[in-house]
Formats: structure tokens, C-alpha cells, sequence
């Protein structure tokens, strides 16, 4: 008995069995899990005996069983086997009086969740550890409320403010007999003049008038210095705004009268024939009447004389224009096969590579600038047909051999010192031959994407159109098909030839409102159709006579400021819901969300009217002619509604 009380120690560490309290105070603290089915071995089988009057819940748990166990194994032999399972239902026999046994069917609930180790004990000699159980009760569960709430404790300290007044002890020391006190200090304070407490809050009440008065005045001079400001800033804005109408008006004028002097496209030459036809009609029109007779005849003959002369101006620009046109086409041509792969990366950047093709467009596109270039020395010009005559030689061909033999003979004609004006007729031939050769894929495998033409000739039978003004075979793109034409007619260059001939319509500023409408309709993302459709002859005849050439708004008549924009913005833009009006209108007018509320009767009426009248002139165009019908399909629809929505009101 006297080592016993090293035998056992307490377990801190986690684990789950059943509770098993010590058999005595031999026990002392330690701390392990370990297996809760295994027994101890106890030093000694002694153990106090139960009396007749006693429960067993005044013993240790299972001690009995314990000692029991303990005694078998050392002097029976037999080892009780350690995997017991308990079963799910089980009987136990509870004493209900002196005399009287009861027994109760337990049902078992099995644990859904891991208990919490409550410690335990193990013993030192054998190692087997014991652990304290907890109650096989389920814990009741809280209501779940939706709302995950945390708990927290606070140690602050319960404060109460409340007023003391603290104690002064004055005293006063007064001249008497045998005691001086000086009073040359002293001040002699006399009372005021006594005010009630109406008197007092009146005298308040002034004081807050006062205030506010000067706070008033203070506010309404910062609130008029603010004005002016604005102001000051909207009027220079706004002359801003007319320093910048008047200058883009002067520069439109500029461009105007410089594509006059020096025109280069075919819109500057179509504004020429234009004010050559204005200025036909005005002079006609003096002569016919200022002069009669013989005198007439022979202004008139004199007038077609300047104007033939005029046009034979106009036509040498031309061709001179067209000369500089063409060149700058074969360098952009050229340029295209020099340039690299580019493409865009995931944070933005272009890339850009030369691949063999490029290189090769590029030394090419370097030569053509040599071959080009004039009132060079000869040993650079001979230097350079000799860097083409290797270039080309790679190649043998019919081509390429007519190209060497003429850059023989410009270096032998040179060698002999022949005039540079008489070999222009050769350098024209080289620098053609050279084209020709730049634009065969076989020598030059960039340009295969860039050419109109189809490497394949059966892809020309296909898609091509005959021409009957011209007698050639075009391409489609070649002819400008109107909306109201049933057959392809004539193309582009025949059109153009037949306009400078006989109308002399400039088509620019029509071309612009045109432009500016379909890329407005692009912005709105709605899948418009009928806006291009719509081709400049159509957009010149719904500005001329149907909306007269001016806005609805301020009859402002300069087609440079003038656009078409929706009528009603939620409906697709088409000649008959559309509206003719200046930039500054048409932002201010886009902006508006009901039309018959913004504006009068009248003008609603007469923007009506306008667009019946467009309506029954492409009700003619078949393809304009199903998309009317379906917007009218729709109208009845919307009307039908409202019609029944008021029905249900009434």
C-alpha cells in the first residue's frame, strides 16, 4: 500500500471514453489520451463492501467491475475480451423499495457529434489511461434565425456623471477698535440700471436682427458675385463658341475656294462644273434679258466659246490631277506590301514583325524610289539599274528579260552621254516594266491580297455586269444603284461623264449629310437598315423638295450645318421620320422625351405633312415599300393599343 500513491495521474490531453473516477487517493495528476475500453490494474484487490441500505451511486463508477476484472485476470487467468460493443437497446433492473426490483428498458441514442474531453487519469505502471465521461444527453439547439451573431464580453467599467457644488469659505476683515484696515483700495461699485426679462430678450431679439442683416448682406453679395462669374464665363464661352463658327466657316471657305483653285478628287472637280453651270445660268439669264435680237445671238455665241475654253481648262487639270493621283496610288500600293505584321497584345500594345514577304515588298518599294528619283549624277543612276537589273534576274521570264535588255541600253545610251530629256520616253518603260513586275505574285508574294483582280480568272465570270453606256464588264461595285432602279444601268464613270456634261450636280454636301446620318444611325446599335438604302440622289431629292434646303427650325439654308436626324428617336430613322435641322438644333432636339408637349400643334402638323409626302414618293421604291408597310403594321398596332387602354379607363 505504500507505493500506491504513485500509481495513478491525471489525463489533461483530448480524448472521449467513459468517466472512471480514482478507487482512492492514490492517484496524482498527468495528461495523455489513450484507449477508454482497456481497465486498470489496481496494487491491490482490497476494496470497501457495499451495505444492504446503499446505492450504488455512492461508490465510484464500475469500481466493482474494476476489482472484479483485476482479480480475474491474476488469479483465474481468463482475460475479458476488449472489444465490447454496447447494443442499441439494453435492460436495467432498478431497485424500487426495500424489497422490490424494477426492471427498465434504456434505449441507447448513439452521439452525432464528438464529446468534449473532460480529463482523466492514467496509470503510471501499466500506462492505461482513463477518462472522465460526459452525460449521453443531446445539448438542445438553438433556433437557427437567419442572422450570424457573434458573442462578446467587455470588462468597461459602469460611469455616472452627476454636479457637486464644492464648499468657498470666504471672510471679511472690517476696521474696529484696535485693528486698521486700509481702504485706498477699495472700489466703490454702485448698481445699474435695472432691466426686466422682456427687456432683456428684446434687446436679444435686436441683436439676432442685426446679425441676420449683415449675414444677408454677406450671402446676397456672394450670390451676385457668383452670377456675374457665371456669367462672365457663359459670355465668353459663348463668344468662344462664335470665334470657333466663324473660323471653321472661313476655313470651310478656304478649303472650298483652294479645291477650286487646285482641285485634285472628283468631289473638286464636280464643285467646278457646279459654279460652271451657276455661272451659265446667270449669265444666260442677263443676256436673254439685256439684249434681243442679233446682238443676243452673238453673246450667246461668245458665252458657249468662253465656256468651251473653261471646260478645256478644267480638263487639263484634270488629266495633271489625275497624273499625281495615280502616282500617289502606285506608292500607297507599294507602301501596303512593305508594311509588317501588326497585332494587338492583352495590355494594348502593337506588335509588329517582318516576315520575308514584307522584306521583300520593302526592298522593292526602295528600288522603285531609286528608279523614280531625278537629276541624279550618272554613276547613282547607273549604280541603281544595276541593283534592278540583279533584282530582276532572279527571275527569268519574258518579263524580266525585255527589263534587262532596256536597262542595257538606258546604261549604254548613258555611257555615251546622251541627253537626259531623251531618255525619259526608256526610264517611263523601265520604271512600267519594273510595276508590272511588283505586282506579279510569283516575284513578290505580298501583293496576292492587295490586288482587285482575282488570281483566278473563272471568279471574274461569276460576279461581273455589262456596262451599255460603256460596253465594258465591271465589277458591281462599280455601279451606283439608286433605290428606285429595277436593272443595274450604268456605271460610275459614265454617270460621273454624263453629269459634268449635262446636269453639273455637285453631290458633296449631300454626300456629308449622308455620311454623318448613317454614322449617327451606327451609334444607336439598333440594326437600321433603311439609311442605307437610302443613295445620294434619293437624299438630294428628300433635302430639295421635301424639306426645301433648310431647317425646320430656324430655316437656316447652308447645307455645311445642316444634318437629318430620327423624328421620333425610338423609332428606326427613315424619310418619313426624319427632321432637317442644324447641328445646334439637332443636339437640343435629341435630347427632348416628349415631342407633343415641346412642341405647338402647328409645327407638328406641318413636320407631318413632310413626311407624307416622303412616304408617298418611296412608296414607289420596292425596297423601301416593305418597310413601310411593316412600320404602318406597327402604328395600327400601337393605336389599337391606346384605343383599348382608354376603353378600359372609361
Amino acid at each position: 500500500m505504500e507505493d500506491a500513491s504513485d500509481g495513478f495521474e491525471v489525463v489533461t490531453s483530448e480524448g472521449s471514453g467513459a468517466e472512471q473516477s480514482p478507487a482512492s487517493s492514490q492517484g496524482k495528476a498527468v495528461g495523455e489520451a489513450g484507449d477508454p475500453a482497456e481497465k486498470p490494474l489496481l496494487p491491490e484487490p482490497a476494496a470497501s463492501m457495499i451495505e444492504d441500505n446503499e446505492t450504488p451511486s455512492k461508490t465510484g463508477p464500475n469500481f466493482d467491475e474494476i476489482v472484479q476484472s483485476e482479480n480475474q485476470e491474476r488469479f483465474s487467468g481468463e482475460v475479458i475480451p476488449q472489444d465490447y460493443h454496447m447494443p442499441d437497446v439494453i435492460t436495467v433492473r432498478v431497485q424500487t423499495g426495500t424489497n422490490s426490483f424494477q426492471e427498465v428498458v434504456v434505449k441507447v441514442e448513439r452521439p452525432t457529434y464528438n464529446k468534449p474531453f473532460l480529463g482523466g487519469f492514467r496509470n503510471v505502471s501499466t500506462g492505461v489511461e482513463f477518462h472522465n465521461a460526459g452525460s449521453q444527453t443531446k445539448p438542445k439547439k438553438r433556433p437557427d434565425k437567419g442572422i450570424q451573431l457573434f458573442c462578446r464580453e467587455t470588462q468597461t467599467a459602469v460611469e455616472k456623471n452627476t454636479r457637486q457644488q464644492t464648499r468657498n469659505t470666504t471672510s471679511t476683515q472690517m476696521t474696529k477698535i484696535g485693528l486698521y484696515v486700509s481702504n485706498t483700495t477699495d472700489k466703490l461699485i454702485t448698481p445699474g440700471k435695472y432691466f426686466t426679462a422682456e427687456e432683456y430678450h428684446k434687446r436679444r431679439l435686436e441683436a439676432v436682427i442685426v446679425l441676420q442683416k449683415y449675414f444677408r448682406r454677406w450671402h446676397a453679395v456672394n450670390l451676385l458675385q457668383n452670377l456675374k462669374a457665371q456669367k462672365r464665363l457663359r459670355l465668353a464661352q459663348e463668344a468662344q463658341e462664335e470665334l470657333q463658327k466663324k473660323w471653321e466657316k472661313e476655313e470651310k471657305l478656304r478649303r472650298e475656294y483652294e479645291k477650286k483653285l487646285n482641285p485634285k478628287t472628283k468631289e473638286d472637280f464636280e464643285l467646278l462644273y457646279h459654279d460652271l453651270e451657276l455661272w451659265m445660268q446667270e449669265e444666260t439669264e442677263r443676256i436673254n434679258r439685256t439684249l434681243t435680237g442679233a446682238k443676243r445671238k452673238a453673246a450667246l455665241c461668245a458665252l458657249l466659246e468662253e465656256e468651251t475654253e473653261l471646260i478645256a481648262c478644267i480638263g487639263m487639270h484634270k488629266l495633271n490631277a489625275n497624273i499625281e493621283n495615280q502616282q500617289k496610288a502606285i506608292l500607297h500600293f507599294l507602301s501596303q506590301c512593305a508594311q509588317p505584321r501588326r497585332w494587338k497584345a492583352f495590355d494594348g500594345k502593337i506588335t509588329e514583325m517582318d516576315t520575308q514577304n514584307s522584306l521583300r515588298g520593302k526592298e522593292l518599294l526602295e528600288i522603285y524610289h531609286s528608279i523614280n528619283t531625278k537629276d541624279i549624277p550618272k554613276d547613282e543612276r547607273t549604280s541603281v539599274l544595276l541593283t534592278l537589273k540583279w533584282t530582276v534576274k532572279e527571275h527569268e521570264c519574258k518579263l524580266t528579260q525585255e527589263l534587262v535588255a532596256l536597262i542595257d541600253r538606258e546604261i549604254d545610251l548613258m555611257s555615251r552621254d546622251v541627253k537626259e530629256s531623251n531618255l525619259e520616253g526608256l526610264r517611263k518603260r523601265i520604271c512600267t516594266l519594273f510595276l508590272q513586275y511588283i505586282k506579279t505574285p510569283e516575284f513578290n508574294p505580298q501583293v496576292a491580297g492587295l490586288l482587285k483582280v482575282p488570281q483566278d480568272p473563272l471568279k471574274l465570270y461569276k460576279n461581273v455586269y455589262f456596262c451599255h453606256s460603256c460596253e465594258k464588264y465591271l465589277a458591281p461595285t462599280e455601279f451606283p444603284i439608286p433605290a428606285s432602279s429595277h436593272t443595274i444601268g450604268r456605271c460610275r464613270s459614265c454617270y460621273q461623264l454624263d453629269n459634268e456634261a449635262r446636269k453639273r450636280e455637285a453631290y458633296f454636301k449631300y454626300r456629308l449629310i449622308l455620311e454623318n446620318l448613317r454614322k449617327s444611325e451606327v451609334d444607336y446599335q439598333d440594326d437600321s437598315k433603311i439609311v442605307f438604302l437610302v443613295q445620294l440622289p434619293d437624299m438630294q431629292y428628300l433635302i430639295e423638295h421635301i424639306w426645301n434646303c433648310q431647317s425646320a427650325l430656324s430655316a437656316c439654308s447652308n447645307l455645311y450645318d445642316l444634318v437629318m436626324v430620327r423624328w421620333d428617336k425610338q423609332q428606326e430613322w427613315s424619310p418619313w421620320n426624319t427632321i432637317l435641322l442644324t447641328k445646334e438644333e439637332a443636339d437640343a432636339h435629341l435630347k427632348l422625351c416628349n415631342l407633343q408637349k415641346t412642341y405647338e400643334a402647328p409645327f407638328i402638323y406641318r413636320i407631318e405633312q413632310k413626311h407624307i409626302r416622303a412616304k408617298n414618293y418611296f412608296s414607289r421604291i420596292p425596297a423601301m415599300s416593305s418597310f413601310l408597310h411593316r412600320n404602318n403594321n406597327e402604328s395600327n398596332a400601337n393605336s389599337d393599343k391606346k384605343h383599348s387602354s382608354v376603353k378600359l379607363k372609361k
